[in-house]
């Protein structure tokens, strides 16, 4: 169970980004965070493994309080939770294979990992987390010659390596086009169903939360608007919470 209390983030020029924001996440669930660019989306997920420190408020998961753990406890949640980027945030001149053994360097003498050096068992896992997300066979190229589609998927397989209970994806797609967007989709999609990691995935897009979710949180300024089933957010209440203007382009 992931619980969030009353959690805010006000940055140093006093911008608040999350607003007083409260809700529990059970094991197992597929949440999308919907939202508007400044909504609090991509805050609110780095929050959840301190990439960001909050404000205020607190953040527990399974009876750790993440807010208030140390360094040495705050390696030991991160190893738990894979984190997915928009960006892709792979090293792009390095091999497709080097970027997914990245994900078990919290597990990995830092001496060894400085010099790529890792387990046969990891080079084994790794090849096994391209299987799974249907790339095996770039494993041995360089990541920049692979689609953005590809090297979004080479993210999805580096969060795997830390065999993670609960994956946090921020705006996978955004830089994707409709059709690699809906695969990449499938792919966390799989990750929460075959293999019951929690996933929390901030869009845009209301007709892929709706495609892909259990359950949607809409934030706009910093606030939860809805918190409720994906079928139950149509056009209308998005068009309630956004405007008219926002409609035409984001639920596309």
């Amino acid at each position: 169970m992931l619980t969030i209390e009353h959690l805010t983030k006000i940055y140093d020029n006093g911008y608040k980004a999350l607003d007083d924001i409260s809700f529990e996440i059970p094991d197992g669930q597929f949440v999308v965070i919907i939202g508007l660019s400044g909504s609090g989306k991509s805050t609110l997920l780095r929050c959840i493994n301190r990439l960001i420190t909050p404000t205020e408020g607190r953040i527990l998961w399974n009876g750790l309080d993440v807010t208030a753990a140390g360094d040495d406890e705050l390696r030991q949640i991160r190893r738990r939770i894979g984190m997915i980027f928009q960006q892709f945030n792979l090293v792009k001149r390095s091999k497709v294979i080097t970027n997914v053994l990245a994900g078990r360097l919290g597990y990995t003498n830092p001496m060894w990992s400085l010099f790529n050096r890792f387990s046969k068992a990891d080079y084994e896992l790794a090849l096994a987390q391209l299987d799974r997300v249907g790339i095996r066979s770039q494993a041995y190229k360089r990541a920049d010659e692979l689609s953005g589609g590809q090297q979004q998927r080479v993210g999805i397989a580096r969060a795997l390596m830390q065999q993670p209970e609960i994956m946090l994806a921020d705006e996978p797609v955004a830089s994707l086009d409709p059709a690699t967007s809906h695969s990449v989709m499938k792919y966390l999609e799989m990750l929460n169903k075959d293999m019951g990691i929690t996933v929390l995935c901030s869009l845009h897009f209301l007709s892929l939360a709706r495609a892909y979710a259990d359950r949607v949180i809409a934030l706009k300024d910093g606030k939860v608007m809805f918190d409720g089933p994906a079928q139950s957010i149509d056009e209308d209440r998005f068009r309630a919470i956004y405007g008219e203007d926002a409609v035409e382009v984001e639920i596309s």
